[in-house]
């Protein structure tokens, strides 16, 4: 295990912004790269990957990793954000995950991207741990980018219950996902339930996910288990239920839970006399995918989505 300080930025009013990269096996090798929190509030992907390089310190030690493994793990690259309680850069709200493929002269963010992209190239595959970009929790599941270079198939080898495929829209086009699969690297989005606190279930999911897929792409050795029968989803086939009323969010099931279609899965309260604002029915059949995470929601927001049968 190597670690090494990728590159330094200055911040204002705090001591310099170090991002910090941990390398294990063939340093001649560029099989894996992991980037785990762009966002201030990615707590639970920032622990993951703190998880997994405890993990691959211990498969190293124990001579595990084959000579043609080569991982990198970028566990954090918002420290700055993170260290005020913003989920955004805190300088100027922006978000380093829109700011891809990045740019060595462009504005603070640009220029973190600029770094962060310059470390992962040249990996044969490469994983984002990331969270939602909606306020909530979804279930664990692997998201593959339709850009043309995808492989989806490759996903399986996660044994992560679902694989999401996403036909990118223009602002998806500035993720490390979209870039990171344009310039030759097979790329995937890991999504876990929780974001903004530590769930030790769901991140020891993920890390023997990354160790299975490691194994069974021959690059160590160790039994991970079978994993889950895993589900190739279009995101275009989930089910959303948005609010027409904002106030107190009620959910009546929780993540996983399958609902009838036309049943009730939530209501909308008045905050100040709890009269039912709305209930908000499923259309269809299936099992909540994701939900709202916040006790208040606005009208018109994203409430739930669902996987149908």
């Amino acid at each position: 295990m190597k670690e090494e300080i990728l590159f330094t930025l200055d911040t204002p009013f705090r001591q310099p912004l170090q991002v910090k990269g941990w390398y294990f096996g063939n340093p001649e090798k560029k099989t894996l790269a992991v980037m785990g929190a762009l966002r201030g509030n990615e707590i639970q992907q920032m622990y993951i990957c703190a998880r997994l390089i405890r993990a691959l310190t211990e498969l190293e030690g124990q001579g595990n990793l084959t000579p043609e493994c080569g991982v990198l793990v970028i566990p954090c690259a918002n420290q700055f954000s993170m260290n005020v309680g913003r989920r955004f850069w805190a300088a100027d709200n922006t978000d380093i995950n829109r700011m891809f493929p990045g740019y060595d002269q462009g504005e603070t963010t640009q220029r973190v991207a600029d770094r962060i992209f310059r470390a992962l190239q040249g990996y044969r595959y490469g994983i984002h741990v990331t969270s939602f970009y909606l306020p909530g929790r979804c279930l664990p599941h692997v998201r593959i980018m339709r850009t043309g270079y995808e492989r989806p198939e490759e996903a399986m080898d996660f044994g992560l219950p679902y694989i999401l495929l996403r036909q990118p829209h223009p602002y998806d086009t500035t993720t490390l996902n979209y870039n990171w699969q344009i310039w030759d690297t097979q790329t995937f989005s890991l999504y876990t339930r929780q974001t903004e606190a530590v769930d030790e279930e769901a991140a020891e999911q993920a890390v023997t996910a990354v160790l299975r897929f490691l194994a069974r792409k021959g690059f160590c050795r160790g039994d991970f288990g079978r994993g889950a029968e895993t589900r190739t989803v279009e995101e275009s086939s989930l089910h959303t239920v948005s609010s027409t009323e904002g106030g107190l969010f009620v959910p009546l099931g929780e993540l996983g839970d399958r609902v009838e279609a036309g049943a009730v899965a939530a209501r909308i309260l008045d905050p100040c006399t709890a009269q039912v604002r709305q209930e908000l029915r499923a259309r269809t059949g299936g099992w909540i995918f994701f939900l709202h995470r916040a006790c208040l929601i606005n009208g018109r927001d994203v409430a739930i989505r669902i996987l149908p049968d």
